[in-house]
């Protein structure tokens, strides 16, 4: 399988995530602030490598929590 990132919501958060493409691991790679977005979508997509390539989606929520309230 191979794993991506197809989509954000907000589309700035497209620089805050990453994805490995071999184990589908999600990261972090910028900071996220609750007072811009609360909320993120990711959308991921896994293609297998077969002939024909078949895919599958899904849909990532990532809710951010105000740790100093």
């Amino acid at each position: 399988f191979s794993y991506s990132i197809v989509s954000c919501v907000p589309a700035v958060s497209r620089d805050l995530f990453s994805i490995q493409p071999e184990t589908g691991d999600i990261r972090l790679s910028g900071a996220l602030d609750f007072e811009d977005v609360r909320v993120h979508e990711l959308q991921i997509e896994a293609r297998d490598k077969g002939t024909p390539p078949l895919s599958g989606h899904c849909s990532v929520w990532l809710e951010v929590l105000d740790v100093n309230d």
